[in-house]
């Protein structure tokens, strides 16, 4: 019986070709783009589920409060580690220290790696919170003496190519040209998902033999390190309420005066093992890999089942329009013994075949899926994740959803029918349903509608971002970094020299990051007179005397500093206001507080952006190299160049690579970045959210345009023979184009209607991420609203026009 049920089911699909399709599209999109959002949920969801006890598992961060706001960081001050050693509520407290050697060398080989990534000073302690699989060495032993490595089997790799694990026990590797470090032991990394990536574990008291050694035999409560990262396991029974008390008495005991008396404050925090991979106040371990969001997952999500939605919609709406069609054959089926029950599993079969042909079409559609979002997706995301049988059951268990949220209602009004009225041709379904049409077109075009003025909405603020001045100059400026760790600056105005040369390059400056970077240095300051005492954060940029010349910084009084390291600097507005100087020509002259010195103010500059719109702008200093007899704050060379013609250009930065070579041996550390490409960085998630809406905007319009032109070809056929009478009594095709419109567009009218406060609020609360933002303009709803009609003019005019063109005599005669 079930077989005779797939074949009628697949008659049936067959018989309505137009309908079926439209179906399958709608579903197939819909259900391709929950599996790939499906798919990246599932990921990041997954992150270090697989630790024991992880859910006992924290990570200590601290909170800074101040009168400006609030600031956070990943670590902890070195100190807190003691402190807390002895806490009942803690089974292990165990802390590491993140670092990044210049080098690794493996002399007997002749190998060496240059600034090996993922390095940690830790105790034995790490190994029983975080549990590896040790691959040869004893964990017990591993790292209870100076001067021992445990070496991940991938990193152990890369040090002794041509030796197994039990064959590198023993052997000795030499971190920055001067300390041996023997190999005690080798684990595997972790094979599940994990923000853990760490590949070195030198044992703590190495410590004590680097340039660290002060910071851990100080252990200062006031200097914090995001380096210095600290987790504890908590008892099952532990008192988080307790914790948080015992915390709090500590920051606030260790507190020193100055801080306590400008209103700033700091707090330990407790932060679970799953929020590592989400929170972006603390940050992840790899940071090259970018950090999940969960509003974005969220926002994704929302896509996924609203497409589903509308593909859902086009099912429901198609087969109660087209019930009329087959209600002689329920009602045979009734005369012949079926009963309600049959016909509904008969219905529902259908329908399953239509979603499981689209799944299958979406499975497929899901690898090429996968890259067209790779700018979501991480890479290591890959179709094999499919094969996953978490994955599989969540499919299986979709597709059951879809088949009876899609097939319930139209198989149980077609199986509602009554024999004896289906048998003498008095029925009309259609009409009496046509008000849940009606909602379900209505609601489709509200989630289009809704998609299209968000869409428009978030280019407009985007196309602000990108085009906003920055207050200084960006276009046709590079900055080249010298290699990590090179202290020596006269290489560096050598280089600066090279580079004089060059006739396409029309200035040149040596300093630090450029006005707008993802870098910072910042420093606590005061200004007092008898009037006031401000305190207030300082945010210094690095140049020589040239370098608000090349980025045309707006000088608005006084001068630039005389020369690279006199203690003199140059405020931006902001800078000035906070102080309470009521003009920039006030400032000339008054010296600021950095604790152990006071520098003058010598010129105020204009306010420009020194990140993304989304951040205020906040107090800053252009100041020269006063520490460079200790350590040089000129990382990079600035070069500005005469134009930017695409053949000048090319030129120019072979010749920049080149004079590059000529000075620094190592070429593989050449890095240069475009200003332009920087700004346009900042703002990398926000154009990701901006294709998304694309992408969304436009599948949304095709489903439902599609369920529109179902309904329309339904509406159409059905009303033939009356489009054939008014032709024959006079009726223009723009009069009966208007009747077959008329109804439809009143129903794109509403949503545009329903949409317009919806699209308004959501996006009003995503621009108040944005510290500076464009307005929400009329202009911009009424453009949506206008596409919108435009797209179901196109459909609908499609078919009606070939309708009202028809010969009335050949529609008459086939009524």
């Amino acid at each position: 019986m079930i077989r005779n049920y797939f074949k009628i089911a697949w008659r049936n699909i067959r018989k309505q070709k137009v309908f079926s399709l439209i179906n399958v599209i709608g579903l197939t999109i819909g259900l391709s783009v929950s599996f790939i959002i499906g798919l990246m949920v599932y990921y990041d969801y997954s992150f270090d589920k697989f630790h024991t006890d992880g859910d006992q598992i924290y990570r200590i961060v601290t909170d800074f409060h101040s009168p400006e706001g609030t600031f956070y960081n990943s670590g902890v001050t070195v100190a807190l580690e003691d402190a807390i050693k002895d806490n009942s509520n803690f089974e292990i407290v165990s802390g590491f220290y993140v670092e990044r050697p210049a080098s690794v060398q493996n002399k007997e080989q002749n190998i060496k790696l240059k600034w090996p990534k993922h390095v940690i000073f830790t105790d034995a302690d790490y190994f029983d919170l975080f549990q590896y699989n040790f691959i040869a060495g004893n964990q017990s032993t591993a790292l209870s003496n100076p001067n021992n490595v445990v070496l991940t089997a991938e990193r152990a790799s890369n040090y002794f190519p041509d030796l197994s694990p039990n064959e590198v026990i023993g052997k000795t590797l030499i971190y920055n040209d001067s300390l041996n470090i023997t190999v005690t032991a080798v684990v595997e990394s972790f094979k599940e998902r994990t923000d853990f990536v760490f590949q070195e574990f030198i044992s703590d008291p190495t410590l004590l033999k680097t340039r660290l050694r002060g910071n851990f035999l100080d252990k200062n409560w006031n200097s914090t390190d995001s380096n210095s990262q600290l987790f504890v396991k908590v008892n099952q029974q532990a008192n988080f309420q307790k914790i948080q008390e015992e915390f709090n008495a500590l920051a606030d005991e260790h507190l020193d005066e100055y801080s306590r008396s400008h209103g700033q404050s700091k707090e330990f925090k407790l932060q679970t093992l799953n929020d590592i991979h989400f929170n972006k106040n603390y940050g992840v371990y790899d940071w090259t890999q970018g950090q999940a969001s969960k509003p974005l997952l969220r926002n994704l999500a929302l896509v996924a089942l609203f497409l589903l939605l509308l593909g859902c919609i086009n099912f429901i709406n198609l087969n109660t329009a087209q019930a009329t069609r087959r209600a002689k054959e329920i009602g045979i089926r009734k005369t012949l013994g079926s009963s309600r029950k049959q016909l509904i599993s008969q219905f529902l079969g259908e329908t399953f075949l239509l979603v499981l042909f689209s799944t299958i079409l979406s499975l497929i559609l899901s690898k090429w899926l996968l890259n067209l979002f790779s700018d979501f997706i991480a890479e290591d995301l890959d179709f094999q994740l499919f094969s996953n049988p978490i994955i599989i059951i969540g499919i299986v268990i979709l597709v059951v959803i879809i088949t009876i949220l899609s097939g319930f209602y139209p198989a149980l009004v077609l199986s509602k029918f009554n024999t004896i009225t289906v048998l003498k041709n008095n029925i009309a379904v259609g009409e009496r349903k046509n008000g849940l049409r009606k909602f379900l077109t209505v609601f489709q075009f509200t989630i289009a509608q809704v998609f299209i003025i968000g869409t428009l909405l978030v280019g407009k603020q985007i196309n602000f971002l990108l085009n906003q001045d920055m207050g200084f100059k960006t276009d046709a400026v590079v900055s080249v970094y010298s290699p990590r760790g090179e202290r020596q600056l006269d290489k560096k105005k050598r280089y600066l020299q090279k580079l004089q040369s060059i006739p396409q390059i029309k200035q040149l400056s040596l300093g630090g990051a450029p006005p707008a970077s993802l870098s910072s240095n910042t420093t606590t300051t005061n200004y007092k007179t008898e009037e006031r005492d401000v305190q207030s954060d300082l945010q210094f940029i690095f140049g020589d005397t040239n370098y608000s010349k090349l980025f045309e910084l707006e000088l608005l009084a006084g001068r630039t500093y005389r020369n690279d390291t006199i203690k003199e600097i140059v405020i931006n507005e902001a800078a000035r206001k906070v102080y309470g100087f009521k003009t920039p020509e006030d400032a000339i002259g008054k010296r600021i507080d950095f604790g152990d010195y006071t520098v003058p103010i010598v010129g105020v500059m204009a306010d420009f952006y020194q990140r993304s719109l989304k951040s205020e702008i906040r107090p800053m200093a252009l100041r020269g190299d006063w520490d460079r007899d200790v350590f040089s704050r000129f990382q990079a060379v600035h070069i500005a160049f005469q134009n930017t013609n695409p053949d000048d250009l090319q030129s120019t930065l072979s010749k920049i690579k080149s004079a590059y070579g000529d000075v620094y041996t190592d070429k593989e550390d050449y890095r240069i970045d475009f200003m332009d490409e920087t700004v346009a960085k900042f703002y990398k998630r926000e154009q990701k959210v901006s294709k998304l809406l694309n992408w969304a905007t436009g599948l949304s319009i095709l489903i439902s345009c599609l369920g529109l032109l179902g309904l329309v070809i339904y509406t159409t056929n059905r009303r033939v023979k009356e489009i054939g009478v008014r032709k024959v009594l006079g009726a223009s095709l723009l009069q009966i184009n208007t009747l077959l419109c008329k109804e439809f567009l009143i129903l794109v009218g509403i949503a545009f209607i329903i949409a317009t406060p919806i699209a308004w609020y959501g996006i009003h609360n995503w621009l108040q991420d944005f510290a500076y933002r464009s307005d929400i303009s009329f202009w911009t709803f009424l453009v949506s609203g206008c596409l919108m009609m435009l797209f179901a003019l196109l459909v609908i005019g499609f078919k009606t026009f070939q309708a009202a063109n028809a010969n009335p005599v050949n529609s008459l005669r086939t009524e």
